[in-house]
């Protein structure tokens, strides 16, 4: 298992996941709305989530942002990206999910600047994110923190809502 150090933003602490997250998160990920863009359906119960936040066969890492009253405001991941090599450096592909009572206050924005900054100080050349290409908030927000769209695969996700159209974003540690 990876190191996922605490990261600090001027709200928020960044830590692992624990056990008790998936219940924080469970009123967003079970909304149908809120999970529309994932390539699964909504989760049906905590233990459901708690499965695919904890899946042991997931090579990613995630962190769990709460603020200084320890409410879970939502959850940042890292995962080895394609083209990552020894010789020139880690490639990550980012996440983010929002809870829904944070949503629209920038939560999104500084978290997933503190995890670029993270990511960056442990050597990664690269920066990618897959978005469906509806999802307008995670598109603006994309292109904010300096993200380029590099790609646009047309009916490239089989998900819960049919075949989906995907924007390939990407930000180099030179950008």
């Amino acid at each position: 298992m990876v190191e996922v150090p605490t990261l600090t933003t001027p709200r928020f602490t960044m830590r692992s996941l624990r056990r008790g997250d998936e219940v924080a998160m469970f009123p967003t990920m079970a909304d149908e709305q809120q999970s529309l863009y994932l390539t699964r359906p909504k989760f049906e119960s905590e233990q459901e989530l708690w499965d695919w936040f904890a899946a042991p066969d997931w090579d990613g890492r995630t962190w769990i942002a709460e603020d200084a009253n320890g409410e879970v405001a939502g959850r940042f991941v890292a995962t080895p990206g394609h083209g990552s090599d020894d010789t020139h450096g880690p490639v990550f592909e980012i996440g983010y999910i929002v809870a829904m009572h944070a949503q629209g206050q920038g939560v999104a924005r500084e978290c997933s600047q503190a995890l670029i900054e993270q990511l960056w100080t442990e050597g990664a050349r690269k920066l990618t994110a897959e978005v469906d290409t509806r999802n307008t908030p995670s598109v603006r927000l994309l292109e904010s923190l300096g993200f380029t769209r590099e790609a646009h695969f047309r009916e490239h996700d089989a998900t819960h809502i049919g075949m989906c159209d995907v924007y390939w974003y990407g930000k180099l540690r030179s950008d």
